[in-house]
């Protein structure tokens, strides 16, 4: 007597089970990292230079592009718009603030070491958000 081998092939049953997996899959992402066009409330973004306030700026007033120039040993200039903050160019050796890109969220920020300029984003934090973003 040989045995029989097991039937593998999907049934409608299988179908549903894996769009309900999907379903439930598309619906933590959005409760979990806000998407459906979730912001964050005011959101200020402060640009230090050696330790000192050069600029305060709230984005969520910015119509356009605002550019802030930094000039010491070293040159950067800051893009800022409504959406977020970004070192567009840096004479510095390094370019880890170029290279940061583009943020967004209320605790992130820039940090260009060797012209000691620091550009951070403060506001009110929405229930959602990550208390700590690495990286």
């Amino acid at each position: 007597m040989s045995k029989s081998s097991p039937k593998l092939r999907p049934n409608f049953f299988d179908g549903i089970v894996a769009l309900l997996v999907a379903l439930l899959a598309i619906g933590t992402s959005v409760v979990f990292y806000g998407g459906l066009g979730s912001k964050d409330g005011d959101v200020t973004a402060v640009v230090l230079h050696y330790g000192k306030e050069v600029e305060r700026i709230d984005l969520s007033g910015l119509d356009g592009d605002r550019q802030i120039e930094i000039d010491g040993k070293y040159h950067l200039t800051i893009s800022l718009t409504a959406f977020g903050a970004q070192v567009t160019h840096s004479d510095c050796p390094t370019q880890d603030c170029v290279r940061t890109g583009h943020v967004s969220r209320v605790g992130q920020s820039i940090i260009c070491l060797p012209e000691q300029v620091v550009v951070k984003l403060e506001g009110t934090k929405q229930s959602g958000d990550p208390d700590l973003i690495l990286g």
